[in-house]
């Protein structure tokens, strides 16, 4: 049987109908690695599915470093916008390690009838549209990602939280020590430079005064989102979409009040970021770095 796909934007994003996502195999890695975003309809699969599938992607990670997993599937972070689970900001997932993860598999088991639709960015489009003075200007940057407390769950904050469940994010994420990434981030297998900065976890940039730090992430920040750069994927339950982390950020849009959205996430280990100059990030061991 011909795979059936076809193209979501013009520079990124691949749909697929009628096709089970584990049926692609060896070729599931390369293509998401070239799409960086595929999107699979009426999946409906189960946690433990779920789980097998990232792994045709790489070896899944527990759920996140400072919330905890699934009781019987501990690599799956299970989003319900009714706990706390929402973060309408835009941002990388987990860059706040030396290491994040290289792709996300999402699925959706319960969606609202209208509204929280999810928006990528592809950050190869961005930096590669920068002008060429600009580019070589930030290719030897480094900035530091640190979680914010709290605020990992998106702005505002999220009403669902209890002040105990807030407290506790709160003193988690104060055992995270910041990180130090590239600016520009070249992609392991394909090679293609990308911004890797978001502003979900993104604090500044290193050596820079909080003025010129401020401005160019701003400057970078807007430039990343134009709508030429952006897909928007409305859910419906059973969607399975999966994303290289390496090269995007995405937004949860929090457009539905209180109504029902449940989602559960799997992310993929991933190594060291490099640089165009071949630096490789690390903990931030400098306060004079770390600090700001």
């Amino acid at each position: 049987m011909a795979l059936v796909s076809r193209p979501i934007t013009g520079c990124f994003g691949t749909e697929f109908e009628g096709v089970d996502a584990v049926s692609l195999g060896d070729d599931l890695l390369p293509m998401l690695e070239d799409r960086l975003v595929l999107v699979f309809r009426d999946q409906n699969i189960s946690l433990a599915d779920q789980v097998r599938l990232a792994r045709l992607l790489g070896e899944p990670t527990p759920a996140h470093p400072v919330v905890p997993g699934h009781p019987d599937h501990p690599e799956i972070l299970e989003l319900d916008a009714q706990k706390g689970g929402k973060n309408a900001r835009w941002h990388t997932d987990v860059t706040f390690v030396a290491t994040p993860p290289a792709a996300s598999v999402l699925v959706a088991d319960h969606v609202p009838e209208w509204g929280g639709d999810t928006q990528w960015v592809d950050l190869r489009s961005a930096y590669e549209n920068l002008h060429p003075a600009l580019r070589g200007a930030i290719d030897s940057l480094r900035a530091v990602h640190r979680i914010a407390p709290i605020a990992y769950w998106g702005e505002p904050f999220d009403s669902a939280l209890s002040r105990e469940d807030a407290q506790k994010l709160f003193d988690d994420a104060l055992r995270v020590p910041p990180v130090v990434h590239p600016v520009v981030r070249v992609h392991p297998s394909t090679k293609r430079p990308a911004l890797f900065v978001n502003p979900g976890f993104t604090s500044h940039i290193a050596d820079l005064s909080r003025i010129e730090s401020d401005h160019l992430l701003a400057l970078l920040f807007e430039h990343s989102v134009k709508p030429e750069f952006t897909l928007r994927h409305r859910w419906a339950p059973g969607d399975v979409v999966m994303w290289d982390n390496r090269a995007t950020m995405h937004y949860a849009i929090d457009d539905y009040g209180t109504t029902d959205r449940r989602m559960r996430r799997v992310t993929v280990r991933g190594g060291h970021t490099h640089g165009p100059d071949g630096f490789e990030s690390h903990v931030a061991t400098n306060p004079l770095v770390a600090v700001r």
